[in-house]
């Protein structure tokens, strides 16, 4: 079990991660790529410049917003057209409630789990 740790929490211990995606019923999958993704964005302000900075071209961080929309039919980012003055993304209210389920499930399942992967780290010999 593995928990990829967010810039948001807390730091998790070296040797073990629990790491979560989500498979809603809607068909959204949402995982630590899609939710960093979605971070950086309300970050910089800017999807290229959050591909840049998780090192994904454009065309994937713009496929990973789409899908996101498509599935949650809403956007998770709302999107202005570039030109001489720039373009530029902030994240919707749907893109900051994502942000928030997937981190507090996040921080609820390392809660839950550090118990049982204390035993683990134990079988393993650390």
């Amino acid at each position: 079990m593995t928990l990829t740790p967010s810039r948001s929490g807390p730091a998790v211990p070296a040797g073990h991660r629990v790491s979560l995606r989500l498979d809603l019923a809607c068909g959204a999958r949402i995982g630590p790529g899609k939710v960093a993704l979605l971070e950086e964005i309300g970050r910089a302000g800017s999807i290229s410049a959050a591909g840049r900075a998780l090192r994904m071209s454009y065309r994937r961080a713009w496929d990973l917003v789409e899908d996101l929309n498509r599935h949650l039919g809403t956007a998770v980012v709302a999107t202005a057209a570039g030109g001489s003055g720039g373009g530029g993304a902030q994240l919707t209210a749907a893109g900051e409630a994502v942000i928030a389920a997937y981190r507090g499930l996040e921080q609820e399942a390392r809660a839950a789990a550090a118990e049982r992967l204390a035993v683990l780290e134990r079988v393993c010999g650390r």
